[in-house]
């Protein structure tokens, strides 16, 4: 006998597991037994709430997750959309917070290798990456080192492997110093008739491991991001995974040459939680049982037990399905990659997962209740509350327009981030169009006139001052980015960042911001098809912001049709679309005003979203609208702002010349600092030929959408009536310091 069949179970043992006593109690009841070691480690990771959702998926399942060019939605490794011509997109967001705070750099890395193999896994090749980060105030002891090494972990995962990082976004705030996010996407493209499941039909079918050898890395790194911090969180280090982004480079092509030769059944990435999850979700989405010899497993350390090999995290493994008359083949194509590859099991019709080890046999669980009888919660909340609206007569008035704006693009909200996406290859692979720092990346679908655009929005404050209408706007923020475009927005991908839900108050932001989640999604047909959850990102009690970061993509049916942000020519005329109320209630104005965040969040108009998205996107493909820009943080007058830094030549290069605009005064009822620095939604900054400029405004008219004309393209400076003209080098040398000047060049 060894140690995982014969070791006695404790009370303390179960709860260094994760497990409350009453789950423990609901495991015997299960097994009629107790378990082995091993079985209470496969276990605690199959329930711990990264892998079982045991808090949200009652929530979850209220999302809209279908539509007409939805192949795939939640409950794969990634979600699938139609493209048309046979093509496919496939894209995921996902969490890697409580590694990255512990171990920034192996946790960022790890967290893009994880989330390619989760789209690699379906049939497509990577194509793009995005990131989703949010650290602590720009003065705390740790922000600096955190934003170092997650930064420069992105960048060597990414550029190493060969897949560009096409943009992102990055914020700093008080409320995520002691727990930062860190969220990965990736989206990649496929045939149609090319996707992989994975889904273990068959009995007597081998059951394969190929890439890296298993070590001790990532032991219970499921567990640990299900779990609070404390002041013992750094004693967490060795959970965290270590990644070899040249060995994903090789497994890329290993499982994509593999994918062409049709010998694989069904194959699943080795992420949270190993051989584990990996193993008990295949042979129960296959109806089949699996037996597995770990004597078999490629190991990179010795003397490793069941327990460990079951639970380990090493990267850069999968295991995969075969035909058994395909075996050779699959192993010639992996020891030319020079990649492991091993049988290790094969398929039974048991519907049991019997784990042997050095002859003895350490677990030996039925695989429905393992894959399916994890608790689900439907944990007690209370509704927010909503917070009154903020007048803007109430938020006084600045000395000077344009030296407010200034000072907000100086400040480390709306500061250039350039110093961060500089350190990523967004030009590899041939297919990126144009740089990071405008409303969404974009991406040629190779080989065709396509492009997909990509954008990751969410804006914290908005949520917690009211989680439904904040969420909303996280997903009407990357609409209206892919929309500036030209893109077709599809569906989206969402990385839900809460607290403890334990708490009645922040399982109450996390219900309210599933339900705006939902309704903005049904009224803009724009579905949700992967996603993922991270809770318990707190420290001592004290939580996060709500954080539900939305990740979209959008299809550009013809890549010479596009717009960006950059202002093109002198003499043109610019025409803000969308209603002005001039709401200042939780904007970066109203924070550099009075020192706080107050009041309710802007409204979202959904119908009005719609209207303004169709007339955008044929304004640009009929070529109408020469630069488009969606207005958001800091308002108007930071969307014109920031157009005018990326204009003329060189874009948005760091030697951009920049094209001046000339404001024109506001003649209105609104407070006219409520104008320039209002935050409503749903507007669109468009430059247009003078020539044209009227149609454009009957156009919006038509479809009772607000319309004017705020300034003209011309000159090297932001002018404004009545004050001194803010010259572009000016506020270049502001907007561009805040990063260097934090990380020290």
């Amino acid at each position: 006998m060894t140690e995982t069949t014969t070791r006695k179970i404790t009370p303390e043992i179960v709860a260094e597991h994760g497990l409350k006593p009453d789950e423990y109690q609901r495991l015997l009841e299960i097994l009629g037994r107790e378990p082995s070691i091993c079985e209470l480690g496969i276990f605690s990771v199959m329930w711990s709430e990264h892998c079982s959702y045991k808090s949200s998926r009652v929530w979850l399942k209220t999302l809209p997750t279908s539509g007409a060019k939805v192949i795939q939605g939640p409950g794969e490794n990634a979600g699938v959309v139609d493209l048309g011509d046979g093509d496919a997109v496939v894209f995921k967001m996902e969490s890697h917070n409580h590694p990255s705070y512990i171990e920034p750099f192996q946790g960022a890395a790890t967290g893009v290798g994880g989330i390619m193999r989760d789209v690699f896994t379906m049939g497509a090749r990577p194509v793009a990456n995005m990131n989703a980060l949010r650290f602590g105030a720009p003065d705390h002891p740790k922000t600096r080192h955190l934003v170092s090494g997650v930064v420069a972990g992105i960048a060597h995962y990414g550029n190493c492997t060969g897949v560009p990082t096409i943009g992102g976004e990055t914020n700093f705030d008080t409320g995520y110093d002691n727990n930062i996010l860190v969220n990965a996407m990736c989206v990649g493209l496929a045939k149609t008739d090319k996707i992989f499941y994975s889904a273990a039909k068959g009995v007597g079918l081998p059951v394969v491991y190929v890439g890296s050898k298993t070590g001790r890395d990532g032991i219970h790194g499921a567990t640990m991001a299900s779990a609070e911090f404390d002041e013992k969180s750094d004693e967490k280090r060795p959970t965290v995974q270590v990644g070899d982004p040249f060995t994903e480079k090789l497994l890329i092509e290993a499982c994509l040459e593999l994918m062409a030769t049709d010998s694989i059944i069904a194959i699943q990435d080795m992420g949270a939680a190993g051989l584990t999850s990996s193993t008990s979700e295949m042979a129960d989405k296959g109806g089949v049982g699996i037996e597995l010899d770990l004597d078999l497993v490629p190991q990179r350390e010795t003397g490793m037990t069941a327990y460990e090999m079951m639970l380990s995290e090493s990267q850069e493994r999968m295991l995969m399905i075969l035909k058994p008359e395909r075996e050779a083949d699959a192993k010639a194509i992996f020891a030319k990659w020079g990649l492991d590859f091993a049988v290790i099991g094969h398929t039974t019709d048991t519907q049991r997962m019997i784990i042997k080890h050095k002859g003895y046999v350490e677990a030996d669980l039925p695989v429905p209740v393992l894959a399916n009888s994890a608790p689900m919660y439907e944990r007690p909340y209370t509704e927010p509350k909503k917070p009154a609206k903020i007048l803007p007569e109430w938020v006084p008035a600045p000395n000077s327009i344009l030296g407010t704006l200034k000072e907000l693009m100086s400040g480390h909200h709306l500061a250039s981030r350039r110093w961060i996406w500089e350190q990523y290859d967004h030009m590899v692979m041939g297919d990126t169009v144009g740089r990071p720092g405008g409303d969404a990346g974009v991406v040629r679908v190779h080989g065709t006139q396509k492009a997909l655009a990509v954008a990751c929005d969410v804006t914290p404050r908005y949520v917690t001052a009211d989680p439904e209408e904040g969420t909303k706007q996280a997903v009407v923020e990357t609409w209206r980015n892919l929309t500036a475009t030209g893109a077709d927005p599809l569906a989206i991908t969402d990385n839900m960042n809460f607290a403890n839900p334990e708490r009645p108050e922040i399982m109450g932001q996390f219900v309210a911001s599933v339900r705006g989640m939902g309704e903005a999604c049904r009224v803009l047909d724009y579905p949700v098809v992967s996603g993922n959850v991270s809770l318990y990102n707190e420290t001592n009690g004290v939580g996060i912001p709500p954080t539900p970061a939305i990740g979209g993509v959008g299809l550009i049916p013809d890549s010479s049709k596009l717009a960006d942000i950059r202002l093109k020519t002198e003499g043109n005329v610019l025409i803000v679309i969308g209603r002005e109320e001039g709401h200042l209630g939780q904007s970066l104005y109203q924070q550099h005003a009075t020192g706080k965040f107050e009041g309710a969040p802007p409204p979202v108009d959904l119908e009005a979203e719609v209207k303004a998205g169709r007339l955008i996107r044929a304004l640009i493909r009929e070529g109408r609208a020469l630069a488009v820009h969606d207005c958001a943080d800091g308002g108007l007058i930071v969307a014109i702002a920031e157009m005018a830094l990326a204009g003329g030549k060189n874009g948005l290069s760091r030697d951009a010349s920049g094209l001046g605009v000339e404001l024109y005064a506001y003649e209105g009822k609104l407070p006219t600092h409520a104008v320039w620095f209002g935050e409503d939604q749903g507007r669109y900054v468009v430059e247009v030929t003078p020539q044209k400029a009227e149609e454009v405004l009957e156009r919006a008219r038509l479809l009772e959408l607000p319309a004017r004309i705020v300034g003209r393209v011309g000159g090297d400076a932001i002018n404004l009536t009545g004050e001194t003209a803010l010259p572009l080098s000016e506020l270049r040398t502001a907007n561009e310091g805040f990063l260097p000047g934090l990380m020290g060049g």
